[in-house]
């Protein structure tokens, strides 16, 4: 993924308003970030716990999503696994990351969803630069670079049902 400044960030956003974009908390280590190894860039809210902000190039643009979900208490011994990049992760480490549709949908309450690693670091667990709970990644036949397309992919597909 190429560098993006924080004016790129802001205006990728599709599914809220203008004003909403600006007033968004953009992540402090922009400049640290590793974007040769990032697939998206995902960053949490450290005032709302249950939103995160994902953009990434889709269709050729630059799209940014507002995601929510919902704040869990499993127990340690229940796995669950990202739908993006397939790794597992005890407790609350995968969660129901929804986003608004754009359009008039978006208007009307409608949204959809993905399980995502709460993170947003699926990236780095395909790159193995990131290393989930023991479990959390299995071995695979697919090649790196399948798994990162794999990924995108998965991207993709949901933020094709946003756009919608």
């Amino acid at each position: 993924m190429n560098p993006l400044t924080e004016q790129d960030i802001r205006t990728s956003f599709v599914n809220c308003s203008k004003g909403e974009a600006q007033r968004l908390p953009m992540p402090r280590d922009l400049a640290e970030r590793p974007w040769a190894e990032l697939d998206f860039l995902g960053w949490g809210d450290p005032g709302a716990p249950d939103r995160t902000y994902l953009v990434t190039e889709h269709a050729g643009d630059l799209v940014g999503v507002t995601l929510r979900f919902p704040a869990q208490r499993r127990g340690y011994l229940h796995r669950s696994m990202c739908s993006l990049c397939l790794t597992t992760h005890p407790g609350s480490g995968v969660s129901l990351m929804t986003a608004r549709r754009t359009g008039r949908a978006g208007r009307d309450g409608n949204s959809v969803g993905v399980y995502m690693c709460t993170d947003l670091a699926c990236s780095l667990y395909i790159r193995g630069l990131k290393k989930p709970a023991p479990g959390g990644r299995f071995e695979e036949s697919l090649t790196l670079a399948e798994q990162i397309e794999r990924t995108k992919g998965n991207l993709s597909a949901f933020l094709t049902k946003v756009l919608e």
